[in-house]
């Protein structure tokens, strides 16, 4: 059963959203070789609790940690480690928090130092898709036709798109319905009306769209280990517009000041 929001619940998300979106802004700062998902784990829990927040994951079908920091061939739900990220490494955070009764999501997919450049085309063409999705969220449309759009951006451009994992709707619980696929049909799916909140979560790969899962039951993978692409916003639809809860703002700000620092 989808559960449509009202003004007031939106807002209530959007401020967990917000904060989300905060704190991958905060972390884009610390991203850099030597740096251990440990450690930016630790940081974003610290800086949520501060915010008279919980982290959104720590804990949700038990999962140990904060963030899902996912790096190079690793799709979604990595486990924070004290491997410590290497120059060339791409590393997806994904960042929950739950305040006021309502929780916020969102993912962004970060280099380290230099990147060879097919892996940051796939990042840029990722980002597209969201983007593209995202503009096809829009009352009287339907979720197959943001599937579709995500799909045709990513095939395009000769990229595997993930079956296995899907974006979702928002709220009260992290998870709630409607499943969001990143591949479908146009027109098909549920029709997305005033009140829907979802999350929408392209996950590409360079290589092949098949992914396997780890032995700690959690990671997925590329079949192929090649790298793997994720970026993720909150949406609220209304009648006559879509607004984007979460915001990219604060991590583009931190990742404009490293570079003149």
């Amino acid at each position: 059963m989808i559960l449509y929001k009202t003004p007031e619940e939106v807002e209530l998300i959007r401020e967990s959203c917000q904060l989300v979106s905060r704190t991958l802004g905060m972390l884009a700062g610390e991203i850099k070789p030597g740096v251990t998902p440990l450690q930016l784990d630790a940081l974003a829990e610290t800086y949520i609790r501060d915010h008279q927040a919980v982290p959104g994951f720590k804990g949700l079908y038990d999962f140990p940690s904060t963030l899902c920091t996912s790096v190079n061939e690793q799709v979604v739900h990595g486990i924070p480690n004290n491997r410590p990220l290497k120059e060339g490494d791409i590393i997806s955070i994904d960042c929950g928090s739950y305040k006021n009764g309502y929780y916020g999501d969102q993912a962004f997919t970060f280099s380290v130092g230099e990147v060879d450049p097919k892996t940051l085309r796939l990042m840029k063409v990722t980002r597209e898709c969201l983007d593209q999705g995202i503009e096809q969220a829009r009352a009287g449309k339907r979720i197959g036709d943001v599937s579709f759009a995500i799909q045709r951006h990513a095939e395009n451009h000769g990229y595997g798109v993930v079956r296995e994992l899907v974006g979702h709707g928002v709220g009260k619980s992290m998870h709630e319905s409607p499943e969001v696929p990143n591949y479908g049909k146009r027109g098909k799916g549920t029709m997305i009306k005033k009140g829907l909140v979802i999350a929408i979560e392209p996950m590409i790969n360079l290589g092949t769209k098949r992914v396997k899962m780890l032995k700690d039951g959690w990671t997925v993978i590329t079949a192929d280990h090649r790298p793997s692409a994720h970026y993720e916003h909150c949406v609220a639809v209304f009648g006559d517009r879509t607004e984007i809860l979460t915001t990219f703002q604060f991590v583009e700000e931190a990742l404009a000041s490293t570079v003149n620092q």
